[in-house]
């Protein structure tokens, strides 16, 4: 599996780095959206997007409008991750993302869960 990793924070990057790494799968990490599009559009084959949604530059709504509205990604599992009120950014966009974690989390309940919805994409 090939997983992008989407955070400001360098922390958060860095275990869920390892959390997949450990299970041999190739991870890329970008700071924000913005860095994001730019590797989603240089590296194909990617099978799911895990994304904070509060991120400057461009925040995870943003990411998903972006991704959602390209033909060649549209279909891209995107798991959206935030601190903030998860009800009112499910309500916040016409799109939604496949899941929606409240942190702080589990960094393997997200593996797990990520692991299926990149699965589902592969069907």
């Amino acid at each position: 599996m090939k997983v992008l990793v989407v955070d400001d924070d360098a922390i958060n990057r860095l275990i869920l780095r390892k959390v997949f790494e450990k299970e041999n799968h190739e991870v890329c990490t970008a700071n924000d959206g913005v860095e994001a599009i730019k590797i989603l559009n240089s590296e194909p084959g990617f099978n799911l997007v895990i994304t904070d949604i509060m991120m400057p530059h461009m925040d995870g709504l943003e990411l998903l409008a972006q991704i959602k509205h390209n033909e060649k990604m549209q279909n891209l599992p995107i798991i959206g991750i935030t601190s903030g009120n998860v009800e009112y950014f499910k309500k916040a966009s016409r799109l939604s993302f496949d899941i929606l974690l409240q942190k702080p989390m589990d960094f393997y309940e997200i593996y797990t869960i990520a692991s299926e919805q990149a699965n589902k994409g592969l069907d």
